[in-house]
């Protein structure tokens, strides 16, 4: 199934092909298969920034205890302390799960320009309701956003896990 584009603002630098979307969902995929070793649910995100990687991490909710350690604000974290900013425009966030509502809510107020994620998530997902609300014109920030990049292999590790657990 081809991944599919909803276009809003589209502001991401040198993230815009397929292919750069496949190797860098890879790397997220590698790090969801790290998650998974430490019995963390599989998810794994990297934020790119003027084509280069700044952040990778998995979830480490489990290991640390921590709520709110999820991958995604992992790698706003370190890459707003890379950049020396909280602010993160221009960078493009990839994570192998649609973000849940407290991810989706950091990367706006972080003001990541593009989300690409891999599958759905369909208890906890927030891309629906993220482009509702970035439908909204008067909104001084938006985010573009393509799903569906290596998408089975997304949902694959997904399923493993959880089959595991059963």
């Amino acid at each position: 199934m081809a991944a599919n584009t909803v276009g809003l603002l589209g502001m991401g630098r040198g993230t815009m092909n397929r292919q750069n979307d496949e190797q860098f969902m890879q790397e997220a995929l590698r790090l969801a298969g790290e998650a998974c070793k430490r019995e963390e649910v599989p998810v794994g995100a990297v934020l790119v920034y003027e084509g280069r990687v700044l952040a990778g991490d998995h979830n480490r909710r489990e290991e640390w205890q921590d709520a709110t350690a999820h991958a995604e604000i992992l790698v706003l974290r370190r890459a707003g302390q890379l950049l020396n900013s909280w602010r993160l425009p221009g960078a493009t966030l990839y994570v192998t799960l649609e973000p849940c509502p407290m991810c989706a809510g950091a990367l706006i107020q972080a003001r990541v320009s593009r989300l690409v994620f891999g599958c759905r998530d369909p208890k906890a997902g927030a891309v629906v309701s993220l482009y509702d609300l970035l439908g909204d014109r008067r909104l001084n920030h938006q985010v573009e956003f393509t799903e569906g990049i290596l998408r089975e292999e997304c949902a694959e590790i997904l399923r493993s896990f959880f089959r595991q657990r059963r």
